[in-house]
């Protein structure tokens, strides 16, 4: 992921990079995204982000992406992970604290973008199971929906629809996370091609630094007719 030293991307109003200064072999100063108007899906989607309400308020979130992009990645986890009252674990996804939506070229990957989100969440008593401890599906449902997200950044950078239906999901569980644990979920792209997207994810209890669950996820544009 990348360092919290990382130079600041564009803001919404100039949407070309402002400060970063890339290796001689890096072109990425000629990259412009996170606009208020140049996005527009290649072709009918399933949700798409720019016809999303405004949900909660992403003023406070830190990273070096533009403030659009905070508010439409904001806006599509409430209205996709969280959705109304009467939806399953509304009360949890609604907990949810996003801290962190940045983007940055990977070096490994010749340049090619990639992005990542910070989340945090308390563990409450309505997450645990019958030992005390946090729930695995809990836990399975905060990942599948927070480790969605940078992909869903990452096509907002791109002008391409990072939002999709999950196709698979594999965790590991490393440790156990009692109530009150302050959880941080970090997730960062993977890649992203024209139907299938993946992203990666890690679990880690804020106080004790120990890792909670580590996770790889796999998501597809799924086919309209069939929905």
């Amino acid at each position: 992921m990348p360092s919290r030293s990382s130079p600041v991307y564009a803001s919404a109003a100039s949407p070309a990079y402002e400060s970063y200064t890339p290796s001689s072999s890096s072109s990425s100063e000629n990259i412009i995204y996170g606009g208020t108007s140049s996005y527009t899906p290649p072709r009918k989607v399933w949700v798409d982000p720019k016809s999303l309400v405004n949900c909660g308020d992403a003023s406070q979130i830190q990273g070096n992406v533009s403030p659009y992009v905070k508010q439409l990645v904001l806006n599509t986890f409430i209205a996709y992970g969280a959705g109304d009252e009467h939806c399953f674990g509304h009360s949890i996804a609604k907990a949810v604290k996003f801290v962190d939506i940045s983007a940055h070229e990977s070096h490994e990957k010749q340049g090619r973008m990639e992005a990542t989100t910070v989340a945090e969440i308390l563990v409450s008593k309505s997450m645990l199971n019958g030992a005390g401890m946090l729930h695995g599906g809990c836990l399975a449902f905060l990942i599948d929906n927070c480790c969605s997200t940078p992909l869903v950044a990452l096509g907002l950078i791109q002008n391409v629809n990072g939002v999709g239906v999950t196709q698979s999901m594999n965790i590991m569980f490393h440790s156990p996370a009692p109530v009150g644990s302050c959880l941080r979920i970090i997730s960062t792209s993977i890649a992203m091609g024209g139907r299938i997207m993946s992203a990666r994810c890690e679990v880690i209890n804020k106080k004790t630094g120990s890792v909670v669950a580590s996770a790889y996820l796999n998501k597809m544009q799924p086919t309209i007719s069939k929905l």
